[in-house]
């Protein structure tokens, strides 16, 4: 109706005068010869337009800085944080007897020869596990009764310090604050860079192992351990790194790297230290022909492991791809994946009962399935989904030796001379590095389709 104003079309005709809504109503443009206004209509040309009001045009861009970015820093949210009270831990490497695997081992032939070393070897004889006669006499072999002792062992971590700098000009800021700015600039700084600190942090607990190689185009060998430790190389095995190092199978990772992805927390991992291993589903081989498809079975099987091995998953991150195939495994067979509501807090993944909080996420088996946009893919198949790990998070966690931190410097606080410019700098830092206790807790399924 002629006189109302119905759209922003019409606000926009009404103010600037015509628009592509073909009203006529800037008089004083008319005045100067023309009647086009100087506001092109959003839905209108690109370009400036030419004529005597070229140098009238102005581009309205507002202050608000909307980020067409995916930013999400899933798998740095979902681990639990402690406080970096200490700079490693004592771990139980082995029982008194009968090693260190799941269960205890009694499956030494029962006509061994009776000798102090059976009773806290790593295969006991099912009749010399802990009976003994009546009134038996101490370190009597004979009557079963020896001095054992279990094996202890330690771990140690150094904190990693992670820091992401930036800097702005005095004129900047200045000029920021007219014209078409955005009004305060080191707010806009702070929490972009801010938001880019998180996701640094992120990347670094889901790098994968290939990335550890030095035959990629930069030489990581040294500098990737500056990071976090990733999770990828936490919830690894011998077995694995072994296959991604094989030329003939896998070659993923230089060989000549394969000692170095293999060290952790102060040791190497090998075939005599056991508990440094997770649980790992990698098929055959890590050949492009050795990828299997993601069945059921498959992440059945991974879920028993753990159990047996004393486990318990609280959370599994996998990437949106894999979680489609899983959603698509289940309805094919007319399940559903059921919903859990929970909350990522400093501490951890948590589950919440009663309280409408949180966000609503999928589960398996009661295990909220997380999405980490950034979880990569192992192995050679070009067509392969992401990896899923199921992380046991009361046994994995971010040591923080000093929380996120924002500093800040320069002109702007009177101090010019403490940063070199006629600006400011400022930057983000965190002190902290991943910790594990149990390895055989953890799990991963890769090499998948």
């Amino acid at each position: 109706m002629a006189g109302y104003i119905n759209t922003i079309a019409d606000l926009e005709a009404q103010t600037y005068g015509t628009g592509a809504t073909g009203h006529i109503s800037n008089q004083l443009l008319k005045a100067a010869g023309t009647i086009s206004g100087i506001h092109t209509a959003h839905d209108g040309s690109f370009s400036a337009p030419s004529g005597i009001n070229a140098n009238l045009y102005n581009k309205i861009y507002g202050q608000k800085v909307w980020s067409m970015l995916n930013r999400e820093c899933n798998a740095l949210s979902v681990i639990s944080k402690r406080p970096y009270s200490s700079s490693g831990w004592r771990i139980l490497a082995k029982r008194a007897g009968g090693g260190s695997g799941n269960f205890l081992d009694i499956s030494a032939a029962s006509n061994t020869t009776l000798n102090d070393a059976l009773y806290g070897a790593d295969s006991l004889r099912a009749d010399r596990i802990g009976g003994v006669v009546e009134n038996a006499a101490l370190d009597s072999n004979t009557d079963g009764l020896v001095s054992i002792a279990p094996e202890y062992d330690t771990l140690f971590t150094s904190p990693k310090i992670i820091a992401h700098q930036f800097s702005f000009s005095e004129l900047s800021m200045e000029m920021a604050a007219i014209d078409d700015g955005i009004g305060d600039i080191r707010a806009q700084l702070r929490e972009d860079m801010g938001k880019h600190h998180a996701e640094a942090q992120n990347s670094m607990l889901v790098m994968p192992l290939e990335f550890y190689s030095p035959t990629t185009a930069y030489n990581t060998a040294n500098a990737i351990d500056r990071g976090y430790t990733s999770l990828y190389k936490i919830v690894s095995s011998k077995a694995e790194i072994d296959e991604l190092a094989d030329n003939s199978g896998g070659n993923l990772v230089d060989s000549a790297t394969d000692q170095q992805i293999d060290h952790l927390y102060g040791k190497q991992r090998s075939d005599s230290i056991g508990y440094l291993d997770a649980e790992v589903s990698f098929g055959a081989g890590y050949t492009s022909a050795e990828a299997r498809q993601l069945t059921l079975t498959v992440i059945n099987d991974m879920i028993r492991r753990l159990r047996v091995a004393g486990g318990s998953p609280k959370v599994i991150l996998t990437g949106y791809d894999t979680l489609q195939v899983l959603s698509d495994l289940l309805q094919a067979q007319e399940r559903f994946m059921d919903r859990k509501e929970i909350v990522p807090t400093v501490n951890g993944v948590r589950g919440v009962k009663g309280a409408e909080v949180g966000f609503r996420v999928s589960t398996y088996y009661d295990i909220p399935l997380i999405p980490v946009a950034a979880m990569p893919s192992t192995g050679n198949n070009s067509s392969g989904i992401t990896d899923m790990l199921f992380l046991d998070t009361d046994h994995l966690w971010l040591s923080v030796m000093k929380p996120t931190q924002y500093f800040e410097d320069g002109i702007s606080n009177g101090n010019p001379f403490g940063v070199g410019t006629l600006g400011n700098k400022a930057l983000y830092r965190t002190m902290g590095e991943m910790g594990c206790s149990y390895f055989k807790g953890q799990g991963k399924i890769t090499n998948i389709l």
